[in-house]
């Protein structure tokens, strides 16, 4: 089959399913009732009899998307007419339609999330298919209208600023992971998960091994220390003295030594390996209020979906908000998260426990994927002022900047905090211990 086609069978339903946009709109209201149908979210009895709305956006990080809007020929209340549909590919960018199997998982999960009693809440899904072969693939799901109905506006990420009261925020984004990880432990989720979903940490991208030596991190290190030095106002005082600098660079060669143990140990205890949204960040959420006036969400952008240790999740939830959140309120936010797990089905967890794997993840992934930040920002922002602050205009109008900065201040910050070079010593005291003993 040509690789650039317009239609492919799709793996999961059989369906002709579109590569994009113009596909879609050739198939028109026929196709759409098949594959509408082909979900159970249409019934027999019913149709697409028109669209009424339909205008293609270029955004994210793959594939085209499409707000479409329909009607149907016996219009329900329970029938979502404005829609939102996602597709992996992107003929006119190569490098965007390179990324096009990262649609995969979210595919298979939406279809998944059709079934009763699923226990997170996520948009309702319309249509999903995927043909493997190719990466090419398509998701239809209800359109979250934002600032309507009771359901709060839109928000960014990393501008958690910006929220009126942002605790209640990442109180209901837990709560929303620990129900699926709960729910998926406690046999609500399909079973069909363990076959789209099987755990191995080797399928987990995120713990690859690290991609840099202890030197090329040293040199990374260096750059940061001057990026700070540069841009006082940007990076807090006691994330870049001397002293909080020379125990970083300290403990960097022993997080190396001891890479493979920590990641076994974030991988090995099975009450903490769960179905779970790696990145549940504010902008990957909707909120509304409850009859009780909790605040609660549902959960988007399921990209990244699988199962894997749940101090991925937590990480992917709160790196992205500010330090004096976890400052102030990062043991309550655990508790909860480990009540919640429980109460949804899961084991039951000691919060200390989700914070020791917490502290160990956040190193990682820290010295993995953000020890490039300086880099970055200073390749997005090349003219960015000596006296410039987190609020310059200048980064809420760049999201990889905002994040890039967000992401290295809260690494650093969690460092000096949580002292994780205490951390990795107690973990080594801990592995030693261990190795005593299997020798007795």
């Amino acid at each position: 089959m040509d690789a650039r086609a317009d239609w492919y069978a799709g793996d999961m339903l059989g369906l002709p399913t579109p590569a994009h946009a113009k596909a879609l709109r050739d198939g028109g209201v026929a196709w759409l009732t098949d594959a509408f149908r082909a979900t159970g979210a249409l019934g027999y009895d019913n149709k697409v009899a028109a669209i009424t709305r339909f205008e293609e956006k270029l955004g994210g990080g793959t594939g085209r998307k499409l707000l479409l809007s329909v009607a149907y020929a016996k219009p329900d209340p329970a029938l979502p007419v404005d829609l939102f549909v996602k597709f992996s590919r992107d003929y006119d960018d190569d490098f965007r339609d390179s990324l096009k199997s990262q649609m995969g998982p979210e595919v298979q999960f939406a279809l998944l999330s059709r079934a009763p009693e699923f226990p997170a809440t996520v948009a309702r899904c319309m249509y999903a298919d995927l043909h493997a072969a190719s990466g090419t693939a398509v998701l239809i799901t209800e359109r979250i209208p934002f600032g309507q109905h009771g359901i709060e506006p839109a928000y960014e990420k990393c501008l958690d600023h910006e929220l009126s009261r942002p605790l209640d925020h990442y109180k209901a984004l837990l709560k929303a992971v620990a129900r699926l990880a709960g729910g998926h432990r406690g046999g609500r989720v399909p079973a069909a998960v363990a076959r789209h979903f099987p755990f191995a940490m080797e399928r987990i991208g995120f713990m690859a091994p690290m991609p840099y030596r202890a030197d090329q991190l040293q040199r990374r290190l260096d750059r940061y220390a001057g990026f700070a030095a540069r841009h006082p106002r940007l990076i807090p005082a006691h994330i870049r003295t001397p002293e909080f600098l020379a125990g970083v660079s300290a403990t960097i060669p022993r997080v190396l030594a001891h890479e493979a143990a920590i990641k076994a140990f974030l991988h090995g205890d099975p009450r903490l390996i769960a179905l779970c949204h790696w990145n549940a960040n504010v902008d990957n959420a909707w909120f509304w209020r409850g009859a009780d006036g909790e605040l609660e969400c549902g959960l988007l952008d399921w990209g990244g979906v699988g199962q894997m240790s749940i101090s991925l999740a937590l990480y992917g939830c709160l790196s992205a908000a500010d330090p004096e959140l976890w400052d102030a309120h990062l043991d309550e936010l655990l508790a909860l998260f480990a009540a919640e797990y429980h109460r949804s089905g899961g084991p039951q967890v000691a919060a200390a426990d989700l914070k020791r794997h917490l502290q160990l993840m956040t190193l990682v992934m820290g010295l993995a994927w953000l020890m490039d930040a300086p880099a970055v920002i200073e390749k997005e922002l090349p003219g960015l002022a000596a006296d410039a602050t987190r609020f310059d205009p200048a980064f809420r109008g760049n999201e990889t900047a905002r994040m890039r900065l967000h992401m290295i201040t809260m690494f650093m910050h969690q460092w000096a905090r949580q002292d994780f070079g205490a951390v990795v010593d107690d973990f080594v005291r801990g592995l030693e211990a261990a190795e005593r003993a299997a020798a007795r």
